[in-house]
């Protein structure tokens, strides 16, 4: 049996960093030069196949939050009831990597069960050896996450972030229906 199952997920970084391209590129394949800043939010969907003891279609619910100063102060409102996030930074910009971690911690205090994705994005504009000594300078040790190093401009891991976090999140509240029914069980 197939059945669907709606999740939302949340883009948050700097302005500039490539979310709403990230978006653009995930769910209508498409790509820009030009530059869209995000006001408030802007909200997309697009269902994604997990499989695993069975099919799901998951209806991702895709927030791309502004990435202003002011917009911090009220993102909490924006962030409740998100299963996930995509923190995204500009490899080109290391101001926007350093302000992952205050992004990771303000998603984590409102959603402390939510799963977080970490995109390097704009991987296209720097060398692999450039690339690699980035993605290993931020650790995030204080949150369990999982990086990735994408680009919306080619597409490099744009589908795989989005997939890959959908499928941790079926994958976890599945975890934790089994894990109720086992005490509930006993």
């Amino acid at each position: 049996m197939i059945s669907t199952i709606s999740k939302k997920i949340c883009l948050i970084g700097d302005f500039g960093v490539g979310k709403t391209s990230l978006i653009r590129r995930f769910v209508e394949s498409q790509f820009s030069d030009s530059y869209l800043s995000s006001v408030g939010v802007k909200i997309s969907r697009k269902n994604v196949d997990v499989y695993n003891v069975q099919q799901n279609i998951v209806q991702l619910i895709v927030w791309d939050l502004e990435g202003s100063n002011k917009f911090k102060q009220i993102a909490n409102t924006y962030l409740q009831g998100a299963s996930g996030a995509i923190i995204v930074g500009d490899v080109t910009r290391q101001e926007t990597l350093l302000n992952m971690t205050e992004y990771l911690e303000m998603f984590s205090s409102v959603n402390p069960e939510g799963l977080i994705a970490v995109a390097f994005n704009k991987a296209d504009l720097v060398d692999q050896e450039t690339m690699a000594y980035i993605v290993n300078k931020y650790q995030f040790k204080s949150h369990p996450v999982v990086k990735y190093v994408s680009s919306a401009k080619t597409g490099l891991s744009v589908n795989k972030v989005f997939e890959n976090l959908a499928e941790s999140i079926i994958n976890e509240q599945k975890s934790k229906t089994r894990e109720l029914k086992v005490s509930v069980g006993r």
